[in-house]
């Protein structure tokens, strides 16, 4: 395998872990004397399961932000080189995939509320 491969799979191994790590902390503040009621009926396992669904979700649309941006970035660098009156039309451009990141954490936030 090539470098880039391997250097990129990694860069997503670690946004997805930062992810999963930044929420995982929510499931282990729960009240011990509910932890404790709750552990017959399965209900700490779900609230884990919850905050890996809101860290992957944080994690993979930051890979898909910066991914998208890695590819406007690089068009709209050499346009701008060409005629710099598209500057305008590259910053919108650039910021468009930013609401994909915008709404994974949504989506986390409102997982995080399900615990």
């Amino acid at each position: 395998m090539k470098k880039s491969v391997l250097a990129k799979i990694a860069l997503m191994a670690m946004v997805v872990m930062v992810g999963m790590f930044a929420f995982a902390p929510a499931t282990f503040a729960a009240d011990p004397e509910t932890t404790v009621e709750a552990a017959g009926s399965g209900a700490t396992q779900g609230a884990g399961l919850i905050a890996i669904g809101a860290g992957l979700a944080v994690g993979l649309a930051g890979i898909a932000t910066g991914n998208a941006q890695a590819n406007v970035g690089a068009g709209g660098t050499g346009a701008m080189a060409e005629k710099p009156e598209l500057f305008t039309n590259v910053l919108i451009l650039f910021a468009i995939p930013e609401t994909i990141v915008i709404l994974g954490f949504v989506i986390g936030f409102l997982l995080l509320g399900k615990i």
